[in-house]
């Protein structure tokens, strides 16, 4: 009798064990449903939310929503590099902002350097004015520099306030509208563009230059500025989309 209940207590610990092997699977089947009618009311809401769209929205492999992303619009800041007496950049940047404002993917911002107050020469600590332009330039994910051309170059207004930003310029696109006589502008930003390479931003191939000597309602300048920005409105969600995956180095 000794022997048989021993036998019998042994034989129950298995029995014990596979029930309890059993539980912890129920158990974990029972969290595996919990998560997937978590997962399907999500998505249900999200249906509902999307319903006058006729489609639900598409999620990227890191479950973001893409088609939302891409709707907030690219925070573009104009910036205004001339700071003479007399400019003609104010009305330039004017011209070009008139001719974005119809579309509703560009969230524009105008950054005129005449508006800050920096100082005449590079300190060891930035000023109130430098830290507020290197702001706007952080918040911005595309630029479109409006730039004058000055003896074949760009202005020294221009140089001294893109020297104060680094990183915030980098991994961002930069568009240009320049103008003068002429060669419209297109010696200043040829060299504009290797300073922004030197700085890991992405300067677009397409642009618009202005004559002044023209009319500014000519067809040529009109059709100009359209693909320039489908072109920075491109990299700049490309872009947008990879700095939020992972930190641009250099």
């Amino acid at each position: 009798m000794h022997d048989r209940h021993r036998d019998s207590g042994r034989g129950g610990a298995p029995q014990r064990a596979v029930q309890a092997v059993q539980a912890v699977r129920e158990v974990r089947e029972g969290l595996e449903c919990l998560e997937e009618w978590e997962e399907w009311e999500k998505r249900e809401e999200e249906r509902e939310e999307w319903g006058e769209r006729g489609r639900a929205p598409e999620r990227d492999d890191r479950g973001r929503d893409t088609a939302r992303e891409a709707q907030v619009p690219l925070r573009v800041a104009v910036i205004i590099g001339s700071t003479r007496d007399g400019r003609c950049g104010e009305a330039v940047g004017r011209w070009f902002t008139e001719r974005v404002a119809p579309r509703d993917d560009l969230d524009l911002s105008v950054v005129d350097l005449i508006d800050y107050d920096f100082p005449a020469h590079y300190p060891d600590r930035a000023t109130t004015g430098i830290t507020e332009f290197t702001d706007e330039v952080a918040r911005a994910d595309a630029f479109v520099v409006v730039t004058p051309e000055y003896n074949r170059s760009f202005p020294a207004s221009l140089k001294q306030a893109i020297d104060y930003a680094y990183d915030e310029w980098r991994a961002k696109p930069v568009a240009f509208v320049s103008y003068g006589h002429g060669s419209r502008g297109l010696y200043a930003v040829e060299q504009l563009r290797t300073v922004f390479t030197e700085l890991h931003a992405v300067s677009l191939r397409n642009g618009v230059g202005l004559n002044l000597l023209e009319d500014l309602s000519e067809p040529d300048q009109e059709r100009a500025v359209g693909p320039m920005l489908d072109q920075l409105a491109w990299w700049g969600l490309a872009l947008r989309d990879a700095r939020t995956a992972r930190p641009y180095l250099s």
